[in-house]
Order: structure tokens, then C-alpha cells, then sequence
């Protein structure tokens, strides 16, 4: 018997004594225990459609809604960039959610410098380039920005460096009530132990994780285990994003064990948003429903 049928058989075994200690709670006129997670949409799963001109973000919410009946999403600076302190358009987007139900989640942030650049200066900037973004998902209502920890040198100076800039940059959102998430988006931050550690250095409760299934390519051909990764960086997971790419014909991802990989989630504790990131080639909308089924079973196998 392969790993993988091992892990699910493993897991819905845990599943069904969940399952009958709920309906013990439920016979007894107990509440009904909250869903074992929360599933909210990436904008980037629709960037083709973006980019293509044929949807534009302020539609995002609406879509997600109304497309996909999910009502929690997780913007993409980059379809909104230089909106960032426009007052009017942030509140028409607010307005959006709120005519439709949508809960804004978080911004995920590019291009606004590395957080973890050996120039202090360069460093700096990058630091306050994020500034605003915060204030814009404080107005959206969002919990978080997610950022990147780009930098460079050997393992520990680039650890330091970006713990330097992340605590710079967490100490202005936390006056603000808002989170700063590190993804793991490549080079050394696609190295979950290199990570896990820079959150150890950081040692803020407001600055932590958004581990990402797919994004374990460290470069120059080298990957890390998905699995280990997400293991470590749940501990500091304020986020969890759900990327997907191939569906084989029983709505299974091809490349990632979803239970084992959501068993890993729920073991550490987490219970809330986990986003889909449909990244693949095929059809975007398609997709995204393929990767909302999937976590559907996940977690109706947990209920």
C-alpha cells in the first residue's frame, strides 16, 4: 500500500472519531462545533483574467462570490498598485464586500523592495513601501499584509537581515492592529527550517507565517520537502494558502497529498482562512471549483 493511501487512512480514522464525538455534542443540544477551517480565495488564482483584461480587482469580490460562493478574499497588490492611498477606490471596494457579504482577508504584497536587503538603506525603503499597503488592508478590514523576505548572503546573515527589516515593518502594523505574513516565495525563504528561524529572531506575535503547498523551489535546482516546510512553519501560520496545479480524474492534486498536507495544518492548531491558489494551466474558473471541492472533502472528513 502506497504512503499516500497510508496518510489518508490515518487521517480518516482521526476524521471518524471527530466526527462521532460532534455528534455527541450535537445530540446533547450543544452548538454546533465551528468548520475545522475557513476557505477564502487568492486573487493571483484568477491573474490570467486580470492580466487579460477581462476582470478587473474591484470586481474580485463580487466574482468570488457570486462565481464560486466563497466570501473571503485575499487581494494581490499588483491589481490594485497604485490605488494604495486612494481613498475613494479602497472605498468602493470596501463598499463591494459589504453589498455582497466578502470578508477582506489580507493584501498580498510584490515589488515593494526587500525586506531583508544588506543595504540598510535600501532596506528602509523597502520597509516603509509597506506602510501603506497596511493602512490599505486596515481600511478593507483585512488582518494582515503578506510580504516576502527577499535577501541575500550566507544562511545567518540573510536570517538577520530580514528579521531586522520584518521586526521594523511589524512594529508599525502592530500599532496599527495588523499582522505582517512571510511566504515561503522562493530562494532561502523556500527553506522552512531558514524561515521557522527569522520567526524565532523576530519573536513578535504579530509577524508569522503563510505557509504555501507549492512554493518549496529554493533555486538552482534545489527544493525543500513540502511537507517538512509546512510542519515547520505552521507554528508562526497566521494564513495558510492552498496552491494546486494538476487535478488527476478523481479530483485529487496530482503533486500534493491535500490530507496529509491539511492533517499537518489542523495538527498545529489552525482553524482558520486557507486560501486557494489555482496556479495551473487550464482553465482558471475550473480550477479554483476543483480546488474548492477538494477542501470540501478535506474538511467534511473532519466534521
Amino acid at each position: 500500500m502506497s504512503m499516500m493511501n497510508l496518510d489518508r487512512r490515518g487521517f480518516l480514522a482521526t476524521a471518524v472519531a471527530g466526527y462521532g464525538a460532534a455528534t455527541c455534542l450535537s445530540a446533547s443540544g450543544a452548538e454546533a462545533a465551528e468548520p475545522a477551517f475557513r476557505i477564502s480565495i487568492a486573487e493571483w488564482s484568477l491573474h490570467k483574467t486580470l492580466f487579460g483584461g477581462k476582470m478587473e480587482n474591484l470586481d474580485f469580490p463580487v466574482v468570488a462570490k457570486q462565481e464560486f460562493g466563497i466570501e473571503a478574499v485575499e487581494y494581490v497588490n499588483q491589481f490594485f498598485k497604485d490605488k494604495a492611498e486612494d481613498h475613494d477606490y479602497l472605498t468602493e471596494l470596501k463598499t463591494r464586500c459589504d453589498d455582497h457579504g466578502v470578508r477582506s482577508v489580507l493584501i498580498m504584497c510584490d515589488g515593494e523592495g526587500n525586506l531583508g536587503d544588506p543595504s540598510d538603506e535600501k532596506r528602509t525603503q523597502a520597509v516603509e513601501n509597506h506602510y501603506r499597503w497596511v493602512e490599505a488592508a486596515k481600511f478593507l478590514g483585512c488582518h494582515a499584509i503578506r510580504v516576502n523576505a527577499a535577501s541575500s548572503g550566507s544562511f545567518e546573515e540573510q536570517q538577520k537581515l530580514a528579521a531586522d527589516g520584518l521586526s521594523r515593518l511589524g512594529e508599525f502594523a502592530d500599532e496599527r492592529g495588523m499582522n505582517v505574513l512571510v511566504e515561503n516565495h522562493g530562494g532561502l525563504s523556500s527553506n522552512g527550517k531558514w524561515l521557522a528561524g527569522v520567526m524565532k529572531r523576530v519573536g513578535r506575535p504579530n509577524v508569522g507565517t503563510l505557509p504555501d503547498f507549492g512554493n518549496f523551489n529554493i533555486g538552482g535546482g534545489e527544493t525543500y520537502d513540502r511537507y517538512l516546510g509546512v510542519k515547520q512553519l505552521m507554528p508562526y501560520a497566521k494564513a495558510v494558502s492552498a496552491k494546486t496545479k494538476r487535478f488527476d480524474d478523481e479530483g485529487n492534486e496530482v503533486d500534493i497529498d491535500y490530507f496529509r498536507m491539511m492533517q499537518i495544518v489542523l495538527d498545529a492548531g489552525y482553524h482558520g482562512y486557507v486560501g486557494i491558489e489555482w496556479e495551473g494551466d487550464g482553465d482558471e474558473y475550473e480550477g479554483i471549483r476543483q480546488t474548492k471541492a477538494l477542501l470540501e472533502r478535506v474538511r467534511t472528513s473532519v466534521a
